[in-house]
């Protein structure tokens, strides 16, 4: 499945005009993917990764579009935006220590490939850089921890 990275990136990114984006589209449809074939066998993997890439691109055109469409008043209205109850605040913070706990079994070369991308927002030739590290090595350890991440969350998680 890796190795479709790259293509479907390209893919995404004339679609979106934005590599940036089609980067973040990629890595969501790979972790959604990874998460479905944790519990069965997908028959045309290539054909699924882009159509969870291509449905995930029309959520996120759909989220922009109501976000334009809707006045600050209505959201600010709503109750989920002030439902700061304890016990939601007290599962987040466990599932952040969990998550900074799943980072911490990573390799540093890994966790920082992750990081810098998900947290810095950095490209995969600015990580690589960065690094001193080929990019087809950035994409594969972040890959690889967003594997790691999601098995071990699953399994803490039960």
């Amino acid at each position: 499945m890796e190795h479709y990275y790259r293509e479907l990136v390209s893919f995404l990114c004339a679609r979106l005009g934005n590599r940036q984006a089609a980067e973040d589209v990629a890595h969501d449809a790979y972790l959604r993917v990874l998460e479905r074939t944790a519990s069965e066998q997908i028959e045309h993997p290539r054909a699924f990764l882009y159509r969870t890439a291509l449905n995930l691109v029309v959520d996120r055109h759909r989220r922009h579009l109501v976000r334009q469409a809707e006045p600050l008043e209505v959201l600010d209205a709503d109750g989920r935006f002030h439902s700061s109850e304890l016990h939601q605040d007290l599962q987040l913070d466990q599932r952040l220590a969990l998550m900074r706990k799943a980072l911490a079994e990573l390799s540093q070369p890994c966790r920082d490939s992750f990081l810098l991308r998900k947290l810095e927002g950095l490209s995969h030739p600015q990580i690589a850089e960065r690094l001193g590290i080929s990019r087809s090595l950035v994409e594969k350890h972040i890959v690889n921890a967003m594997k790691h991440c999601r098995l071990r969350m699953r399994q803490w998680d039960s």
